[in-house]
C-alpha cells in the first residue's frame, strides 16, 4: 500500500486501465493473448488478474504502479529483484514474466482521461492460496507468521545484492514506521473527534520514546507490509477442529525500504489483530515465531507497544487522507478502519504495561513447548 516516496500522497495518480484496455497491455507489451481478465482490489496501483492461452504457467497479475512511484524505475527494479531473489531462496514469492524486449518491466502511458501520465506495468506469475484475512487464525499461523518476517528481512539484509539497493533509503516514505511524525500534515482528514485525540497522543509518545532510540535498534532490509492481505495460506490439515497451515504466498513489495527488524514484527503484529476476535492475544504468537529466527533486545522489545501502535496510526490517518482524495475507492481503502480504530482504542485503554506483559509472557511460553 504504497503511498510515495516524498511523503505526499496528495501526489499520485492511481492508474485508470479499463479491462480492455489491459488485456490490450498484456498483448503489446508481454505477447501474450489474454483468454480473461479481471479487476483485482488495490490501494494506489492498479491490478488485474490475467488468464492466457500460453503453455505452463498461465495465471498472472498486471501490476501497474502509480504514476509518481512509476517515476523511480530503480525503485521498482530493486523491488522485483528482490521478489526474484526470495523465490529463488525458497520463499513463496512471485517473479515477474520479461516483456518482449526481455524486460522485467515496461513505462507505458494510457488509462482513462490521463493524457500523458505514464505508468510501471510489470506482469507477475499468480500466486494461489486464501489471504490471512479470510480464514480464522490461530497460534499456529500466526507463528508462522511471525518466522516468516523474520526470515525475509534477515535474509533480505544478509544476502541481497543489487547495485541500485540504495533506493531503499527511503527516508521520507510515509509509510516507513520510522516516519509516524509525518502524520501531522494529514491528521486533519480524521475530524475532531476521540480517534484524533488517540492518533496525536501516538504521535507525541512515538517522538519522545520511539525517535530518540532508533540508533540502538538493528537495521535492516523491511518488507514494510505483511498485511493480512499481502500474506496468502493454504491449509495444510483436514482437521476442520484444529486447522493448520503454511504460508503459499507473499505479495506487494512495493512499501520495501531500508529500516529495523522491530520494525516487521510490529507491523505483523498489528496486521494480524485486525480481524482476530481476541486482538491482544495475537501478539504474543507472531512475536514468540519472529523470536525464533531473531530474538529482540531489550531497547527493541520496550517500543514495541509504540511501534504497533504507530503502524495502526499510519494506517487509520492516510487511510483517511487517501479516502477523501479516491472518494470512488472509500470501501478498499478504509478497510482497516472498520476494526483498527477499535483496536487502537483498547490497547490504549488497557494500556502499556498490560498489553507487553500478555505478548511477551505468551512468547515465553513458546520457548518450553516449542512447535514441532
Amino acid at each position: 500500500m504504497s503511498s510515495g516516496n516524498d511523503c505526499q500522497p496528495q501526489t499520485l495518480t492511481k492508474p485508470t486501465f479499463d479491462e480492455r484496455e489491459a488485456a490490450e497491455l498484456v498483448d503489446r507489451v508481454f505477447g501474450l493473448k489474454v483468454s480473461w481478465i479481471r479487476s483485482l482490489p488495490s490501494y494506489d496501483d492498479q491490478n488485474f488478474h490475467v488468464c492466457v492461452s500460453a503453455e505452463g504457467a498461465d495465471e498472472y497479475v498486471l501490476k501497474i504502479t502509480n504514476s509518481e512511484d512509476s517515476q523511480e524505475p530503480d525503485l521498482i527494479e530493486v523491488q522485483t529483484q528482490a521478489m526474484m531473489f526470495l523465490s529463488a531462496e525458497g520463499f513463496p514469492s512471485a517473479t515477474p514474466y520479461l516483456t518482449k524486449d526481455g524486460n522485467i518491466m515496461s513505462l507505458e502511458s494510457g488509462g482513462t482521461g490521463l493524457g500523458s501520465k505514464k505508468f510501471m506495468v510489470r506482469l507477475l506469475t499468480y500466486l494461489p492460496g486464501t489471504p490471512v484475512a479470510k480464514i480464522t487464525t490461530n497460534a499456529q499461523i500466526l507463528y508462522e507468521i511471525g518466522r516468516l518476517a523474520a526470515s525475509v528481512d534477515k535474509v533480505l539484509s544478509e544476502k541481497f545484492q543489487h547495485p541500485s539497493v540504495k533506493s531503499l533509503h527511503r527516508g521520507q516514505f510515509i509509510w516507513n514506521l520510522a516516519n509516524v511524525p509525518l502524520l501531522d500534515q494529514y491528521i486533519y482528514a480524521l475530524g475532531q473527534n476521540k480517534y484524533r485525540a488517540v492518533v496525536e497522543q501516538v504521535i507525541e509518545q512515538f517522538k519522545g520514546k520511539v525517535i530518540p532510540k532508533l540508533s540502538s535498534f538493528r537495521a535492516c532490509i523491511n518488507h514494510g507490509d505483511l498485511n493480512d492481505h499481502n500474506i496468502l495460506v493454504d491449509s495444510c490439515s483436514a482437521s476442520l477442529e484444529n486447522p493448520q497451515y503454511r504460508v503459499s504466498g507473499i505479495l506487494d513489495f512495493s512499501d520495501m525500504s531500508y529500516g529495523y527488524y522491530v520494525f516487521e514484527v510490529a507491523i505483523a503484529i498489528m496486521y494480524m489483530m485486525i480481524e482476530s476476535p481476541d486482538p491482544l492475544s495475537v501478539g504474543g504468537h507472531v512475536l514468540a515465531g519472529f523470536e525464533s529466527i531473531l530474538p529482540l533486545t531489550a531497547e527493541e522489545r520496550g517500543a514495541l507497544f509504540l511501534l504497533v501502535s504507530g503502524r495502526f496510526a499510519q494506517s487509520l490517518v492516510i487511510a483517511a487522507h487517501t479516502a477523501l482524495l479516491y472518494p470512488e475507492n472509500k470501501e478498499y481503502l478504509t478497510i482497516t478502519a472498520k476494526t483498527g480504530w477499535k483496536h487502537l482504542m483498547t490497547m490504549f485503554e488497557v494500556g502499556q504495561e498490560a498489553v507487553e506483559k500478555k505478548w511477551f509472557e505468551t512468547a515465553q511460553a513458546y520457548t518450553h513447548h516449542a512447535p514441532a
